[in-house]
């Protein structure tokens, strides 16, 4: 895999910090709820109101406030905090909240058997409670079932929040990992495209070389010769020689594997006169489509753009094939020296168009992209105002 992007990190940084406030706001809310009470209490003793009158009742205040605090380090030691709460609960009814808090950080953040650990230890200091301080209108055994219900519905709420929480990492983690995966396949598709321009331009430039070699190797062994021959060789290795660094110039950064193509060399380069016979091809498989070729001389067109108007058409027809199949297609090559060749493939998308079944990766417009850039054009793709889908490319054609 690939290593993650600066925007990934930055996004992944982001949710962290966002998290990290979300927590301290949640942790200032709990210790707030679990003061609440036993705050209340303590401004009704300083203003003179005897509500704690008893002894007991004056532990209770005590060691409620003593548990509030606890709340705070719930998330660093939920089970330790949540024990100590609970012993304490065991004798203060004010100690209720920072009870119920800890136990459902436990049931969030803890293994199952720590959960009913903790889940025991608040039944059993919850029936204590019900025989410290027994409700006169309430059987033992009610009490202690309520205290059952209320542990039970406290577990079931922290586990709620724990599969949520996990389902929501899950698809972040998921998000993450198929956005690293698109970009990984943007990048290899750009990579193989440009594997694939540097086997076709060594092709072109070994062939400009040779023939520099060709003539420079008969004036070397003939200086002798006919001044009108030397001119004319030296001219074709001027023009060679200048078509082979315009080649160069259209490659330069582009890296070509090791060990690859080999089989490839052979191959005959297509140009822009192979556009209709690639037209035809199609057209015996069964598609409609209409050619409009507009160039005075195609033979004039570079070996350069005439192979990249080559590429766009064959695109363009492959994903006509792929998304719209049995859809008419036009096919439009336009321009002439100076003002730069386009190339234009639309396919309509009739309301019953069947569709083929030939999966897509995406990745054939991001490759022809990267090779129309390297010729110095720009490529639009999409759809256009007149309900129809257009690949339309600008190509240099300079004199």
């Amino acid at each position: 895999m690939a290593p993650r992007n600066l925007e990934a990190d930055e996004r992944e940084e982001t949710r962290a910090g966002e998290s990290s406030r979300r927590d301290l706001v949640v942790d200032v809310i709990c210790v707030v709820a679990a003061f609440a009470l036993p705050l209340g209490f303590w401004i009704a003793l300083a203003l003179g109101h005897d509500v704690a009158q008893k002894p007991l009742q004056r532990i209770d205040l005590v060691l409620a406030t003593l548990a509030a605090p606890l709340v705070w380090w719930r998330r660093r030691w939920p089970m330790t905090m949540s024990i100590v709460v609970s012993v304490i609960a065991s004798v203060s009814t004010l100690a209720a909240v920072p009870q119920a808090i800890t136990l459902i950080t436990v049931a969030i953040r803890c293994r199952p058997r720590l959960v009913v650990a903790a889940t025991a230890v608040f039944v059993v200091t919850g029936s204590i409670f019900s025989v410290v301080q027994p409700n006169p209108t309430l059987p033992l055994w009610a009490a202690v079932l309520a205290v059952v219900l209320i542990a039970g519905i406290l577990v079931a709420w922290g586990s709620f929040i724990k599969a949520r929480r996990a389902l929501v990492d899950s698809l972040r983690d998921r998000a993450r990992r198929a956005e690293d995966e698109q970009s990984l396949r943007i990048e290899q598709a750009r990579q193989l495209e440009r594997t694939r321009i540097a086997r076709e331009m060594h092709d072109v430039l070994a062939h400009r070389i040779s023939l520099l070699s060709l003539h420079a190797g008969a004036l070397e062994f003939r200086p002798d010769a006919p001044p009108d021959e030397i001119a004319k060789a030296a001219g074709v290795i001027r023009t060679s020689a200048h078509q082979a660094l315009q080649e160069l110039r259209d490659v330069i950064g582009v890296l070509r594997a090791p060990n690859g193509g080999e089989a490839d060399r052979d191959r005959p380069q297509p140009t822009l006169g192979d556009v209709p016979a690639l037209v035809t091809e199609a057209r015996r498989a069964g598609a409609t489509i209409d050619l409009d070729v507009r160039v005075d001389d195609p033979a004039a067109v570079p070996a350069v753009i005439g192979r990249t108007t080559y590429r766009i058409v064959q695109e363009g027809l492959t994903n006509a094939r792929k998304h719209a199949r049995g859809a008419a297609v036009r096919v439009t090559v336009s321009g002439d020296q100076g003002d730069g060749l386009t190339v234009e493939v639309r396919n309509w998308l009739p309301l019953r168009a069947e569709t083929s079944q030939i999966p897509g990766a995406g990745t054939g417009i991001i490759g022809l992209g990267e090779r129309v850039g390297l010729a110095g054009g720009h490529l639009e793709h999409g759809p256009s105002t007149a309900g129809d889908f257009r690949l339309k490319a600008w190509l240099p054609w300079t004199t």
